[in-house]
């Protein structure tokens, strides 16, 4: 089970991915386009090309997690624009939206919490 804490990191690779690949294939697809090593711990977010398909891949210490969400019906309505290799970073209560089909960008998130010293 992946945990979405506020101190997750996440970044969303822009462009479509051939969803034939695995957690190999993926992790290749992080280092190699997006220049980021898969094993820091980050949550890497990708989609296929029709966006009716999120995998998410990370690393907790031990091995790699790959999970998918594919939508019964309909497509995912938001995802960001960019170029070759261009990532989207985004933080977990965004992600929370996007994985329930919202968009992260109209979502009326109240402000992160910080300790007061």
């Amino acid at each position: 089970m992946l945990q979405l804490t506020p101190h997750c990191k996440v970044l969303l690779a822009v462009l479509p991915v051939d969803f034939r690949k695995g957690i190999d294939g993926l992790a290749a697809l992080c280092r190699q386009q997006l220049s980021v090593d898969p094993m820091t711990g980050i949550l890497f977010v990708f989609r296929n090309k029709g966006l009716t398909t999120i995998k998410i891949l990370t690393y907790d210490g031990q091995g790699f997690w790959l999970a998918t969400k594919r939508l019964s019906a309909g497509k995912f309505q938001w995802w960001p624009s960019g170029d070759n290799g261009a990532t989207h970073s985004l933080i977990a209560r965004e992600l929370s939206v996007l994985l329930w089909n919202g968009n992260p960008e109209r979502a009326a998130l109240s402000a992160d919490w910080r300790k007061i010293a």
